[in-house]
């Protein structure tokens, strides 16, 4: 498998909350999630959660082959959680959580996993790209929309929507992400596929996938023939512009793309 990635910031000289990383036989995109006053809940921060998480997940998946992806996610969950369970306030709803690409390569199947509102796109050598997400977080957003676009960002207001909208996590008719419990995993995405059947495989990151979602520049078909052609880094290059020109708040945006899948 061979992998292309960038990972940019939403300004510089802030952290970037998103986490990237592969090894020879998988691809890890972690997505990091807080607001402000969370330092009070943790205080590591959520750029140190994501990598955190990122790293014990490629860790994990480099030495354990056989275990499924749930199973996996679940136990890198479990590690990070212990790492600051004595220092931080784990459980408050308001602390670092974070959504999950992962893409594995595994006896001539495509495994991957999805949790929360990242990307997996698979470019079929035979049809449209299957376009792989969790649309729950975006489905229950949608009613605290009108709040949100009233209040000024950034307002104590706005963020309290936020921490309204956030008290859904990781419960029975809300949405789902990496947090502080380890069940969260088994309400991930999954699924596989030949990897004869695929040309190429994209992980996204919600501030990446804007280019699609958010902004309509272009296709999934689109998007995969732009990340064949010019790299991940044009994806997003595309997007920053985009968030200029509509005045739009940048947001952290990653992309890995990898090609090879079948071993060629």
């Amino acid at each position: 498998m061979r992998v292309s990635m960038t990972s940019a910031a939403a300004h510089a000289g802030r952290a970037n909350e998103d986490f990237t990383g592969a090894v020879p036989t998988a691809a890890v995109l972690i997505d990091g999630a807080g607001i402000p006053g969370s330092e009070a809940t943790c205080r590591h921060g959520v750029a140190w959660y994501a990598s955190r998480l990122g790293g014990r997940l490629l860790g994990l998946l480099s030495l354990v082959r056989y275990r499924s992806l749930p199973a996996l996610l679940a136990e890198a969950i479990e590690q990070v959680t212990d790492d600051h369970r004595d220092t931080c306030d784990v459980a408050d709803p308001i602390a670092p959580s974070a959504t999950v690409a992962v893409l594995r390569v595994s006896d001539g199947l495509i495994e991957y996993l999805v949790l929360g509102d990242s990307f997996v796109v698979l470019d079929r050598a035979d049809g449209a790209p299957l376009v792989v997400t969790d649309p729950r977080e975006v489905t229950i957003s949608r009613s605290f929309l009108p709040a949100l676009e009233a209040a000024p960002e950034g307002s104590e207001e706005y963020h309290g929507v936020l921490r309204d909208l956030r008290a859904n996590r990781n419960r029975a008719g809300g949405f789902w992400v990496a947090k502080n419990d380890p069940r969260a995993a088994d309400e991930a995405v999954t699924g596989s596929c030949p990897a004869l059947d695929l040309t190429a495989a994209a992980l996204l990151s919600n501030g990446a996938s804007r280019i699609v979602d958010r902004f309509g520049l272009t296709d999934w078909p689109g998007a995969m023939a732009l990340l064949s052609s010019s790299g991940p880094a044009e994806v997003v290059r595309r997007v920053r512009r985009a968030e200029a020109r509509h005045a739009v708040a940048a947001d952290d945006a990653t992309i890995t793309y990898c090609t090879g899948l079948g071993g060629s």
